[in-house]
């Protein structure tokens, strides 16, 4: 990529700004999809000077699930998937950001159900730029397709055949905005 890729990016600290970002996601279902998000979220993104020696932490509430369906909310709420009881929060920590040629990937580690496994993401900047309140905000979406299985959310049920009511496959779908913290000093 070339240093336009980044054009207008600020170094520093940035907060996600939660009610400005979404943490989604898809999964088949029979023959179909569901797509949903999670409501409650954190994170920080470390912007460097050279920009793929950034980092991202997030956190996320699992109890927040919105599919638009209470009921399924709530058994995702439940043992059978996350366990929130237990295991109320999925985390996200980078390990590096890999210019792959036509395409960003940011790497991390993301944990369920206190099962950590490595995560590529493509990463697209979106920009930077003022906004009304005096502040610098940047944007990212980020996309990548994990099987639920390998973090023990593997519950299911038979369809008719060989076809299982929930896919294995879940794509995330992420839009982040932040905003640039002051400096400490």
């Amino acid at each position: 990529m070339s240093s336009t890729q980044f054009e207008g990016l600020v170094p520093g600290t940035y907060v996600i700004d939660p009610s400005h970002s979404e943490v989604g996601f898809t999964v088949r279902h029979l023959v179909g999809k569901v797509r949903g998000q999670f409501r409650e979220f954190e994170g920080t993104l470390e912007i460097a000077e050279q920009p793929l020696d950034s980092r991202a932490t997030a956190s996320v509430d699992l109890s927040s699930v919105d599919t638009r369906n209470n009921d399924r909310d709530n058994h995702l709420r439940s043992g059978d998937f996350f366990s929130v009881e237990t295991h109320p929060t999925m985390t996200f920590v980078s390990t590096g950001i890999f210019d792959k040629g036509d395409k960003l990937v940011v790497t991390g580690d993301l944990t369920i159900k206190d099962i950590t496994k490595s995560l590529d993401l493509d990463l697209e900047y979106q920009g930077t730029g003022p906004d009304p309140w005096g502040g610098t905000r940047v944007a990212f979406e980020a996309t990548g397709t994990i099987s639920r299985k390998d973090w023990g959310v593997d519950f299911n049920l038979p369809a008719a055949g060989e076809l299982m009511v929930i896919g294995d496959k879940v794509t995330i779908e992420l839009a982040v905005e932040a905003v640039l913290q002051a400096d400490a000093a």
